[in-house]
């Protein structure tokens, strides 16, 4: 074979191997309104950036007839690239080559790029396509999966893994992003289930259709499994581009800095009437946090889920920093279940990244009720609790209103080592309200009282000058300043600056038990 010879050999397999499973199955992808595992690669990484590894692997089953059946790159491209001018690493799984399934061989090329991850401290990202395993291969499809899932764990808080699901993920395909930092969902073309509806009516007769039972409404909504929910391909491939700008490339790194003109000194006088007299009116805590943010801009995660608590990023100063708020308009603010695991995994991670951490809170208490607590509410409250005691990133607090009883305590407090803790003058700190607390304390006078409405007004009066202010913790050092509002975001952006060489180490120990 000669010089030229070789050459035309290796095109005509690069050829093939971007054929992938061939034009039909290329179309057939199309009309389904979908892109092809390549095309997504290209649409995601910057233009020109995109590296490819393993493009010309092949399964290794010779029962079925399979030997027959070959396709380079074996139904997942893998490679590396930039996001704007950043390595990451990313694989995308292609369904047109038997369905995208898993086989030894494709399990092999993400291994691959994993380990990668972890030597070279860069992000990974996943674009999931896959029917699951290849049952042609039996055992050695499902020690695929295993290996993978040992990667994922073992670069858990060492690089961000981001999973975008955009088709079907079914069984043991769902552990795999499950372990990753964030689930990113096409609407109507992505689907995420452990045993699907077919099995489903068989055992509990239950009928239930996918987009029910798995589909990225179901999931951001209901589950909490996905963080985003997209109505299309390109719109969630571009959400990863973003998500990626706020995040540091590795555990070792520094949160990323983005230009901003924002003036860091900038006040807000709506501020001081955002929150309203009445202690029992809502409003939208949101407002706060993208007026003090750098623009007003708030990169919301899991927004359709437990929305009575809000968690994003955003930046302060062109820094970026995760932030974590209790929502007044919803529950009243109120911690429950859902809101507690939200919270505790975002706080997780950003502890793992050193994305500083700025708390809003207003919140009367945990939610009561017997569904709660027979949901775990001790549990699920211990996580967020844990989760905030654990981190050792710059901690910045601000009570906006309401801290009663054990929420206090949980929303990172002054004794689970926030660095800065603030409020406003209408904080109200305390065991619990000031009507709960007069008919517990003053139970005996009330009953004795010529007018006990009267007495009781004058008592909760005395009660709330007393305790629900700011001005009792204050004094304690448990709140370092009572700010004026419109100086949050000058007060929030100078304790940043205090503490961007803070240096914070948790006892040496194998790994805490957080009440899972």
């Amino acid at each position: 074979m000669s010089l030229d010879e070789k050459f035309q050999k290796l095109q005509q397999k690069h050829r093939e191997a971007e054929l992938a499973g061939g034009a039909d199955r290329i179309e057939q992808q199309h009309s389904r309104g979908k892109m092809t595992a390549r095309e997504r690669i290209l649409f995601f990484l910057d233009e020109g950036s995109f590296v490819e590894i393993d493009k010309f692997v092949t399964h290794r089953c010779s029962d079925f007839g399979m030997e027959k059946k070959k396709f380079l790159g074996d139904g997942v491209i893998t490679g590396y690239g930039t996001v704007s001018g950043r390595h990451v690493y990313v694989y995308a799984q292609d369904f047109t080559v038997f369905g995208g399934s898993l086989s030894g061989a494709q399990a092999g090329k993400i291994c691959k790029l994993l380990d990668l991850a972890m030597k070279n401290g860069k992000p990974v990202i996943g674009l999931n396509d896959s029917g699951g395993a290849r049952i042609q291969e039996g055992v050695e499809s499902l020690g695929g999966y295993a290996e993978i899932f040992w990667r994922n764990t073992m670069s858990s808080g060492l690089v961000p893994q981001i999973t975008a699901i955009m088709g079907p993920s079914a069984g043991g395909a769902v552990y795999s992003p499950s372990i990753t930092d964030f689930i990113f969902m096409v609407k109507k073309s992505s689907y995420m289930f452990v045993t699907g509806p077919d099995v489903i009516k068989t055992v509990t007769h239950e009928d239930v259709t996918m987009e029910e039972l798995g589909g990225a409404v179901t999931h951001s909504t209901r589950s909490g499994v996905c963080h985003f929910a997209s109505d299309d391909e390109k719109s969630c491939l571009l959400l990863i581009r973003e998500l990626l700008s706020y995040l540091p490339s590795n555990n070792l790194e520094d949160v990323p800095l983005a230009k901003t003109s924002d003036p860091a000194n900038r006040t807000e006088m709506k501020l001081r009437t955002l929150v309203p007299e009445n202690p029992r009116q809502p409003y939208d805590i949101k407002d706060l946090v993208e007026t003090v943010l750098d623009d007003g801009y708030f990169f919301e995660v899991q927004k359709d889920f437990a929305q009575n608590i809000v968690v994003g990023f955003g930046r302060l100063n062109g820094r970026s920093v995760g932030i974590v708020a209790n929502q007044p308009k919803i529950l009243a603010g109120c911690l429950d279940n859902s809101a507690s695991l939200k919270a505790a995994r975002f706080v997780r991670f950003c502890d793992s990244f050193n994305i500083p951490l700025v708390t809003f809170v207003d919140v009367p208490g945990f939610l009561p009720g017997t569904e709660q607590e027979y949901g775990g509410i001790i549990k699920h409250g211990a996580k967020l609790l844990y989760a905030y005691a654990e981190a050792t990133v710059p901690k910045l607090t601000l009570i906006v209103r309401k801290a009663y009883g054990g929420a206090y305590c949980v929303m990172s407090s002054k004794h689970l080592r926030s660095d800065v803790n603030l409020a406003y003058p209408s904080a109200e700190i305390a065991v619990m309200g000031p009507e709960g607390a007069v008919a517990i304390i003053h139970r005996g006078e009330l009953s004795k009282a010529r007018n006990a409405d009267e007495e009781k007004q004058r008592l909760v009066q005395e009660y709330t000058e007393t305790f629900a202010t700011p001005y009792k913790a204050a004094e304690l050092g448990f709140i370092d300043e009572v700010i004026f509002p419109e100086d949050t975001r000058k007060k929030l952006i100078q304790a940043l600056e205090m503490l961007k060489n803070k240096r914070d180490r948790l006892p040496p120990k194998k790994h805490g038990n957080i009440p899972l």
